[in-house]
């Protein structure tokens, strides 16, 4: 290689580096982001819905358990009232008795009839006999109704589960005596929210639709940076114990507990401050440290990391042009 060849060969990786030095550079300035306070939230059940029982009686089988996955209208428990099966027999015994006054109704208008036929009986004696078999049928249906109600309360011993969703508590145990209307289980349904309380003195800040950000599945303080979107869904207008309460919706929850505890972090104002990518913080013996374009380094003080940024608290100035720390 020539001397001339050597001159434009290094010309070139002089150049390729300064490009790169330029194109890594980054101009601190300040921004204004959202002022993000940590709050924790518990996971709770849009709604939470109670199977009751529909007759007195006892129990005499449950088929679900606390946790169970059930479909609505489902069975979880039967419940059995001995005295239906008393009013049952005393119903069949009546019906009984009733269609042998129809048959006995019956003959007695078929010989009105033939009599009435020969000019032996009378018109008065024919309509007799036919409004009794009128009578004994009518009162047939009225007991044959009465039957299956019977039969339909005795159907209604089957507690059905009111909605698709996870048995969150069982109140009752097999052989327990239940009222008409007692709840026998708590069926929470499947759609999960983040339950949450804001302090009084933040509660203007937060409304409908307002983004939030959801850590992970754990009470540890470090979260990695991993963050989930959610979105409030309702904002309750009272108060409790000087807190704001408000539904969060974020996906990914249905195979949380009921209960659980997650961290969000909700806005609480707006403030200016240094966002610094990533890449250009690098650590040595326990500093984090920055390197200017003139390869000078500075010990910073990085904040939380929010969407691979980190929050410089001091070490910068606003104009300072950074470049990459391999530059």
């Amino acid at each position: 290689m020539n001397l001339r060849s050597f001159a434009l060969l290094s010309a070139s990786i002089f150049f390729q580096s300064s490009l790169l030095w330029a194109q890594d550079s980054f101009l601190v300035k300040q921004q204004e982001i959202e002022d993000q306070k940590a709050v924790l939230a518990t996971v709770q059940t849009v709604d939470l819905t109670p199977a009751r029982a529909r007759i007195g009686g006892t129990v005499v089988e449950l088929l679900v358990d606390e946790g169970s996955l059930v479909k609505a209208g489902e069975v979880i428990a039967r419940i059995k009232d001995e005295k239906l099966q008393l009013e049952k027999q005393a119903v069949d015994a009546r019906m009984a008795s009733l269609q042998a006054e129809r048959k006995l109704a019956q003959i007695a208008l078929t010989r009105a009839q033939r009599l009435r036929k020969s000019g032996a009986g009378s018109q008065a004696r024919l309509d007799e006999a036919r409004t009794n078999l009128d009578v004994v049928l009518k009162n047939l249906k009225a007991m044959d109704n009465e039957r299956e109600l019977v039969l339909q309360r005795e159907r209604e011993g089957a507690v059905l589960s009111p909605a698709n969703g996870r048995v969150l508590s069982v109140k009752v145990t097999s052989g327990v005596v239940v009222m008409p209307g007692e709840a026998i289980a708590s069926i929470a349904e499947e759609t999960y929210i983040l339950r949450i309380e804001v302090p009084e003195r933040h509660a203007r800040f937060i409304k409908v639709g307002d983004q939030v950000q959801v850590g992970e599945r754990s009470m540890s303080t470090d979260n990695g940076g991993k963050l989930r979107a959610g979105t409030v869904r309702q904002v309750y207008p009272e108060m409790q114990n000087g807190r704001v309460v408000a539904d969060v919706e974020v996906s990914g929850l249905g195979d949380f507990f009921i209960g659980e505890r997650i961290r969000v972090f909700v806005s609480t104002g707006t403030r200016t401050t240094f966002l610094l990518p990533k890449e250009y913080v690098y650590s040595r013996y326990g500093l984090h440290y920055v390197r200017l374009k003139d390869k000078t380094e500075i010990v910073v003080q990085p904040g939380r990391l929010m969407n691979d940024h980190y929050e410089i608290l001091s070490g910068l100035r606003e104009g300072d042009e950074l470049i990459g720390a391999g530059s």
